[in-house]
């Protein structure tokens, strides 16, 4: 119908706010793309009003303005003053200028995938409101409970994800196991748009026998056991023996062979738990090996962790000269980092090849050594058939190049004495809820940019979205990029947000009928302000709770 000055107009639903262009993060940096505009017709304005017809260039500013609503920039043609079929930028301002409802947001799981998601969102739309969920009455995932002790200037993220969860648009609820104590029915009921972000709280099997003997452990459990993750406090490894293999060759598997090499000075200095400190006092354990199915240019490890246990005090590398032979021509148009990586490992096995001989004069160090092209076949029994004494291992061969080279039985067989083996193969996700898809095979959520496959309004980001692959900056890109999607979803209008959505407070009434009582993140800091008081008086960062139930007593829950 054409437009009459004058004539009575129905107010179309307030524009969500614009999302900002998918960014590219790449070392701290923003980079974004360059692509057209997107403009979406707004069918309730009469044609000449269209503020997305060229010829009249009207632009929504991406703040709201006061009292809610959105303002036309400056640069308008409608805002400079000029009318559009008898109606004056006033009037249409107050128009546009009734508030729009807030979206409401839910984030499951409150580490690193978590908080960036959130952080993201809260940051590109100024009206979000983002509730974050974590089934532990601590925050902050695996930067708490999965970054090395000895690494505390990785940790120094919390102190950005502190500021998210103090923001007013945001809350912390701790103590809530979403699939048990509420369901992801109730929370898309409770919130316009749900992100999964648990983790991966499995880890992959080796699927042979003997792995079930005593004294195989996961890598995932040793971890959390050294960094106090509540499920593996009482975990108690045995480390009565002298020779410990890890298989893998990833950052996890070296983070743990410089746990049980390092000096006991050094952790000591460390967020360490107590226990797991008392037992590494005791610890026999003075030759690592870390075995892996491929070669030297298919370690997963990074350089700088390679360089710090190069550099750990009292320990001595053993690695072979012949496994490095002809790679110093393989690497030469690899990139940058592979390049590097490659060079460290073969100076080192050159240079501590011919150390070894005067090493071998001295008093013997703790040695660790990477042993290459070698697939665990079977976990050897002591007599009595209880405990683990040996791995026997496939040798192999490649075939292929690069990173998708495939490791290939040669038929050929070797026997690795030790009395223990940690798998540090990879981690693993689960399913949450059976109303969310699931990828048993390769452990994920089925999605597309973060959305979860045949489910409007559900999210995910992270290992459960992606694998668990990567590191802290790997999950930080990929969030943004989940936080992306929600965002041009509530721009495109996917999201219905004109319909309010209780959040918070309709999932509060749920848990109080189940008894669940949940940890906000003011209750948070008063068990962090007591670990560090702990710490203080033992000369470390912190002293880690592991009991759940301490935690609770201690807010007077």
């Amino acid at each position: 119908m054409p437009f009459r000055a004058g004539a009575a107009l129905t107010p179309p639903p307030p524009p969500s706010r614009p999302a900002p262009p998918r960014p590219r993060y790449r070392g701290g940096f923003t980079h974004r793309e360059s692509r057209p505009e997107r403009r979406r017709v707004c069918p309730s304005l009469p044609s000449s009003l269209c503020p997305f017809r060229p010829a009249v260039r009207l632009h929504w500013l991406p703040a709201p303005c006061r009292g809610g609503g959105f303002m036309l920039s400056a640069a308008s043609p409608l805002a400079d003053g000029e009318a559009a079929g008898g109606m004056g930028p006033g009037g249409l301002r107050r128009w546009l200028s009734s508030r729009a409802p807030a979206p409401r947001i839910c984030v499951v799981g409150s580490g690193p995938a978590g908080f960036y998601t959130a952080q993201h969102i809260l940051k590109h739309h100024d009206l979000a409101q983002v509730d974050i969920y974590e089934k532990l009455p601590v925050p902050f995932g695996l930067v708490r409970f999965g970054v090395a002790p000895d690494h505390p200037e990785v940790k120094n993220v919390i102190n950005t994800f502190t500021h998210t969860a103090r923001s007013d648009r945001c809350a912390y609820y701790g103590n809530v196991t979403v699939g048990r104590d509420v369901t992801v029915g109730e929370l898309q009921q409770a919130y316009h748009a749900v992100v999964l972000s648990y983790g991966a709280e499995d880890n992959r099997v080796l699927g042979i026998p003997g792995e079930n003997l005593s004294g195989v452990y996961s890598a995932r459990a040793f971890v959390g056991w050294y960094n106090g993750l509540p499920e593996n406090r009482d975990l108690k490894p045995d480390l009565s023996c002298e020779t410990a293999l890890i298989l893998g060759h990833g950052n996890v598997a070296l983070d743990i062979a410089r746990i049980l090499l390092s000096p006991l000075d050094f952790l000591r200095k460390t967020d360490i738990t107590d226990c797991s400190l008392a037992a590494l006092a005791c610890s026999k354990v003075k030759r690592v090996w870390l075995a892996g199915r491929r070669g030297p240019l298919q370690v997963a490890f990074t350089i700088k962790e390679l360089r710090e246990m190069i550099n750990l005090p009292g320990t001595q590398p053993v690695l072979n000269p012949a496994d490095f032979t002809g790679l110093e021509n393989a690497v030469k148009d690899a990139p940058r980092p592979r390049k590097r990586l490659t060079e460290l490992m073969i100076k080192t096995a050159l240079e501590k090849h011919r150390e070894k001989a005067v090493m071998a004069q001295a008093a013997v160090p703790r040695q660790w050594g990477l042993k290459f092209q070698r697939s665990p076949q079977e976990v050897l029994p002591t007599a009595d058939g209880m405990r683990v004494r040996g791995v026997r291992m496939a040798l192999t061969r490649l075939e292929g190049s690069g990173d998708s080279a495939k490791a290939v039985p040669t038929g050929d067989m070797e026997e690795l004495e030790c009395g223990l083996v940690l798998s540090s193969i990879g981690y693993r996700s689960l399913p949450l809820d059976p109303a969310v898809p699931f990828d048993t095979q390769h452990s994920i959520i089925p999605n597309n940019l973060g959305r979860v496959m045949g489910v409007p309004g559900l999210y995910c980001s992270g290992w459960v979205k992606r694998g668990p692959v990567g590191v802290i900056i790997t999950t930080m890109n990929d969030s943004f990029d989940t936080a992306q999607s929600v965002l041009e979803d509530l721009q495109e209008g996917v999201l219905d947000v004109s319909v309010s959505k209780e959040g918070f407070g309709a999932v509060g009434s749920i848990l109080r009928s189940r008894g669940i009582r949940p940890v906000s993140f003011s209750e948070w800091e008063k068990i962090d302000a007591a670990e560090v008081a702990r710490g203080k008086a033992a000369g470390k960062p912190r002293e880690k709770i592991v009991d759940p139930q301490e935690m609770l007593q201690l807010i007077g829950h």
